[in-house]
């Protein structure tokens, strides 16, 4: 195929190189809305803030918090496959960059992914020359795409996600999203949905592999652990896990309703949000302590806010129950309940989980995790699991047996991009 862009390519590409001079303009708003690391900002424009190793380079990124964490399991079994490969890992926000601080193992380079301007795509590319480039999920850049094709690298696109709203979006530049999805050597859809927007859009599509399904029981620091266990006691403990705005209060208000003798825990998907929400539930007439201010659950606490980064595991591990965010509020479209289910916590789920339908539904057809359809039914379903143990357990071990069918995906992710990584 020739490697001259269609018009709209060209047309996105001489756009974005008159804007870019823009860009440290706009970078430094965005540390004053504490969007950017100050430190590093340098790395969004291609800087490079550490030297690339000698020898091999896989690159792999995934832009937020749930792209970078189905990444670890890749980043951790490419490790270990191939321990002579130097591995890059890009991700484009504070949050995720301080997730993956903590989880990714000893010796693999962090960097914050460049914006998509011809410079900075340039300076990035030419500093770590990469022999593969990994994208998951749906974010694809045109300049950064093509530039890194133009110079080489093979390019895989794996979870593969395509929304119908960003079809629609794309089809209309067919020349470009086609030619920018032919960049790719490898795309694997996550589902059926997606491989047929996919393959619409142009693509020439694989098997279908979705990361958020694969992958190993998250970690977490076992002393801390007995020590919380020794704060909490014999209470039971819902945990409220990776909730947005309108859910604490909603999630708060059924757990009050269950009228059970608990500790609730609420652990907002963005941590930086665990002030207001702990206002939030003090105003409502909890007891509350919050993590993020060094705070320690007393007998007296019903409602611990845990607004940390990177303790997903600590808190899945004292929970009977698990409360999954982003289902209970419109636009937000759900989270991955394989984190629970992996460790054998029954999983309770809001109505508005499409973009994990599939996995939810799978989930259900199990009887290994259970819809609330609004507060009352979520106050209903928390005081049967926390009075009858037993049904939780099985509903639990369900979860546990489908996350662990899921583990061949991971295998399989690597054995196609095998024939891609570098020498």
């Amino acid at each position: 195929m020739s490697r001259r862009r269609a018009l709209s390519l060209g047309l996105y590409a001489a756009a974005t190189g008159l804007l870019e001079p823009l860009a440290p303009g706009i970078l430094r708003r965005r540390i004053r809305r504490g969007k950017e690391d100050p430190a590093r900002v340098g790395e969004r424009l291609g800087r490079a803030t550490l030297p690339r190793p000698d020898g091999p380079l896989a690159w792999l990124h995934g832009v937020s918090v749930g792209e970078s964490l189905s990444l670890l399991p890749v980043v951790e079994a490419l490790s270990r496959r191939r321990p002579d490969l130097n591995l890059l890992v890009t991700s484009g926000t504070v949050t995720a960059a301080g997730l993956l601080a903590k989880r990714l193992p000893a010796g693999v380079i962090h960097q914050y992914a460049p914006v998509d301007g011809p410079a900075a795509v340039a300076r990035f590319l030419d500093h770590w020359r990469p022999g593969l480039g990994v994208l998951v999920e749906s974010d694809l850049w045109p300049n950064l795409i093509l530039a890194a094709q133009a110079r080489g690298v093979r390019l895989g696109l794996i979870s593969a996600h395509m929304t119908a709203a960003s079809a629609r979006r794309w089809s209309r530049t067919p020349h470009g999203v086609r030619q920018l999805l032919a960049a790719f050597d490898l795309v694997l859809p996550q589902d059926a949905d997606s491989e047929g927007r996919l393959r619409a859009l142009g693509a020439a599509t694989g098997e279908h592999i979705n990361l958020k399904l694969a992958g190993e029981p998250l970690a977490c620091d076992g002393a801390e652990l007995e020590r919380l266990r020794g704060a909490v006691g014999a209470r039971r403990v819902v945990l409220a896990a990776s909730t947005h705005p309108g859910e604490e209060a909603l999630i708060a208000g059924a757990f009050r309703s269950a009228g059970v003798e608990a500790l609730l825990i609420v652990l907002p998907r963005h941590p930086d949000r665990g002030e207001a929400v702990a206002a939030q539930l003090a105003a409502e007439g909890f007891d509350v302590a919050r993590r993020g201010a060094g705070a320690t659950p007393t007998p007296r606490t019903q409602v611990y806010v845990a607004d940390t980064l990177g303790e997903m595991g600590l808190f899945l591990r004292l929970a009977d129950v698990a409360v999954m965010g982003g289902g209970f509020v419109d636009g937000i479209g759900g989270h991955n309940p394989l984190e629970p289910a992996r460790l054998g916590v029954p999983v309770i789920a809001g109505p508005h989980v499409f973009k994990a339908r599939a996995i939810y539904d799978d989930l259900l057809a199990e009887v290994a995790a259970i819809e609330a359809r609004d507060a009352a039914s979520l106050a209903r379903h928390l005081r049967g699991l926390l009075a009858s143990p037993g049904i939780a357990q099985r509903i639990g071990e369900a979860g546990r047996a489908f996350a662990g069918r899921q583990g061949a995906a991971l295998d399989r992710a690597l054995d196609l991009l095998a024939p891609l990584l570098p020498a």
